[in-house]
């Protein structure tokens, strides 16, 4: 079972943070202390642990965003896969004697961000001319839920291709079916006009199927076009229209994350100039935006698009930070590797900087501005208190990079200094492109920078103290994305959790540079999975949080914002041992954490220096296994899972903590009289 959110919140204590070292095994029963200066502390960073959203192993459709059709508006092309075209995910079903044909056509779309569409010529109807589609990887519902339908639709004049044009209208039947044919649902429409006319209904599920179809069939002789033929959940997360998927967007809730970052990633600069994601094709009815070539190599339609990432960022009560290109193209563009950079033309840059201009305008702008109205439209006239803004992702650090990137910033500066702009070091957490960012940051004193780097889970235990010594007074930084990688195809283990777990001590510890941080990739489809490990695995029927999840979940919930003075004893090499302890001045709860990566539990003497109006009791919360590679099996939850007990404290007091573990100890101080 996953841990409940902690409902304490944090108050009036200052944390700090230290490390211990490995035991001798001869020394291993010996009790290591643990002091934590309670009179003493520094302010941190309460927006540390945040979260990473890339549409990224279908982590978008066919995952978040709870459309259940998939290629809904026959967009897919061969440029996003070999074997792909406009009806892929589409079969064409001529039933009982029907006869008829199917076309892709562009002649006159919806919308020009939407060109394609399909054309139904009957010329025997018998039980149905049309298409099935079965989603991604089957269509899920459940008995008694309500699912809207909607489909574009328009009739087409044939001329005498099927011999006479029938009178009146084109009657149409929509179904949900199971596979072996049986109705789970049903309702129908009549196409009258020559003009596209959107059409809707509801269907409510008769039986629980996770393998079904919708089939959408034309019942007369003649001509149709179809286009936007989607399938929705009436109960989405907060049950907004065009929403997302209400378990998978709850586990994502259940972090508490203090911050969100989005679209990605890598699909944000793209394949290529051409294909660098652009916030503005992203709103507006979904029939009007231009879905295009997912990086990653799949098609995203972006239904869930600027709007439902903000809207999605105020309902989980994380700070959005989207993230723009700095007006180049992914280094790794056509497969080139660090070669395939491509600069925009700098006689595109002035528009390209008033899309980033319009996009806070979007945000953060009254209902009198062009894009506050837009977003008001969209049904949203309050802002959405827009702080945070990224340029650039961890790019390859070229001249022409440098050149844009300060056209953007200073542009962004002049315009809102009220505005935190996030620069990028470069792809990884040394080297050439790492110090060439490092060096532009401090040319323009840049406020944050964002750090990217996955790393075996050993190097996070060798780099505990990696921003002890950063200047305090240059950038700050964000650890954009981040994750300890081993094992198996870098499956999730435990050991990996815990390092981790180690590393984010040090985080806390160092949280007066270190604003933010986020582990990446977030979520991954199982069956369609690009990138391990993930912290969040799910298909059509479950999710599946990994152990890291487990320790991300911990941290967050758990965070403070003052570190406390911690000093452990012991210490020695190679490190397995780390502490850290914060303070949350809303509530004053203290809160320690302790992680022991031997594989031996470890005995402790804890004393809380000057602490006051100490309850007897604590709340103890432990992630821990026996065996430091146990995984996550596909479809289950994790073997190893948090567990919440009590614990007697005092001002000095024992407790030991097991092998392989994440123990939290939160101290709610007495009520003073």
């Amino acid at each position: 079972m996953m841990l409940p959110v902690n409902k304490i919140f944090l108050q009036g204590l200052t944390l700090a943070v230290a490390l211990s070292g490995h035991l001798a095994p001869e020394a291993s029963a010996q009790i290591t202390t643990v002091t934590v200066d309670t009179r003493a502390g520094k302010a941190i960073s309460p927006d540390l642990v945040g979260i990473f959203f890339e549409d990224l192993s279908y982590a978008a459709d066919g995952g978040l965003y709870a459309e259940l059709i998939q290629n809904r508006s026959f967009e897919y092309q061969v440029t996003e896969r070999p074997a792909w075209n406009s009806l892929t995910g589409w079969e064409f079903v001529q039933r009982g004697e029907g006869n008829g044909r199917i076309a892709v056509d562009e002649a006159m779309p919806v919308h020009p961000n939407n060109p394609h569409y399909i054309r139904l010529e009957i010329g025997k109807p018998g039980e149905g001319v049309g298409v099935v589609n079965a989603g991604f990887d089957g269509i899920s519902v459940q008995a008694g839920a309500k699912y809207d339908l909607s489909i574009f639709a328009r009739l087409l004049y044939l001329g005498n291709r099927w011999g006479s044009h029938p009178a009146g209208a084109m009657p149409l039947i929509v179904r949900l079916e199971s596979k072996d044919g049986a109705i789970l649902g049903e309702t129908s429409f009549e196409v009258a006009d020559f003009e596209w006319k959107r059409l809707s209904a509801a269907f409510t599920a008769s039986r629980t199927d996770s393998s079904a179809r919708l089939v959408v069939l034309a019942k007369a002789k003649g001509g149709l076009a179809l286009d936007e033929i989607s399938l929705f959940p009436q109960k989405t997360f907060h049950n907004h229209p065009n929403g997302l998927r209400p378990d998978l967007a709850q586990v994502i809730a259940d972090l508490k994350p203090k911050f969100m970052r989005f679209p990605g990633g890598c699909l944000v600069h793209g394949n290529g100039i051409g294909n660098i994601y652009r916030w503005k094709d992203t709103i507006g009815p979904v029939e009007q935006r231009r879905g295009q070539a997912n990086l990653w190599g799949y098609h995203q339609s972006v239904g869930l698009g600027y709007f439902e990432y903000f809207q999605f960022c105020e309902d989980i009560g994380a700070k959005p930070l989207p993230v723009q290109s700095a007006g180049v193209s992914c280094q790794n563009s056509d497969g080139k590797g660090d070669s395939g950079q491509q600069p925009m033309p700098m006689e595109q840059l002035p528009a390209y900087i008033q899309d980033v201009l319009d996009l806070i305008e979007y945000a953060n702008g009254p209902v009198t501005s062009t894009w506050g109205a837009r977003r008001a439209a969209a049904g949203h006239p309050e802002p959405f208190h827009l702080q945070y803004i990224g340029i650039g992702n961890e790019d390859k650090i070229t001249p022409a990079f440098k050149e844009r990137f300060r056209m953007i910033f200073e542009a962004v500066k002049a315009k809102h200094p009220e505005i935190t702009i996030v620069g990028t070091v470069g792809p990884g957490s040394e080297g050439e492109d790492y110090d060439n960012g490092w060096k532009i940051a401090d040319e323009l004193k840049v406020s944050v920078v964002d750090e990217h780097y996955y790393q075996p889970f050993q190097w996070f235990w060798d780099n505990l103290q990696r921003y002890d010594t950063y200047d305090r007074n240059k950038s700050k930084v964000y650890v954009g994305e981040w994750a300890a990688r081993g094992g198996a195809k870098d499956r999730n283990t435990l050991q990996s959790a815990i390092a981790e777990a180690a590393y984010l001590t040090s985080l806390e510890r160092s949280a007066d540079v270190v604003l933010l941080a986020s582990y990446a990739p977030l979520l991954a489809n199982r069956l369609h999975t690009n990138w391990s490990p993930d912290l969040i695995y799910f298909n059509n029927t479950g999710v599946f949080p990994s152990i890291n999840y487990s320790v991300q979940q911990l941290f967050s919930v758990n965070s403070g914002d003052a570190w406390l003075p911690t000093k452990v004893d012991n210490i020695g090499k190679p490190v397995e041992f780390a502490a850290s302890t914060v303070r949350d001045s809303k509530s004053g709860d203290l809160i320690i954490k302790l992680v022991n990566g031997a594989g031996t539990a470890k005995p402790l003497h804890i004393e809380l220096a000057g602490a006051k109006n100490l309850p007897a009791s604590a709340t103890k919360i432990v992630l821990a296994g026996n065996d430091a590679n146990v995984v996550n099996e596909d479809g289950r939850p994790p073997a190893v899972q948090p567990r919440e007990s009590s614990l007697v404290v005092a001002p000095a007091f024992d407790c030991e903590v097991p092998a392989n573990s994440l123990t939290v100890i939160r101290i709610k101080p007495e009520p003073t009289r």
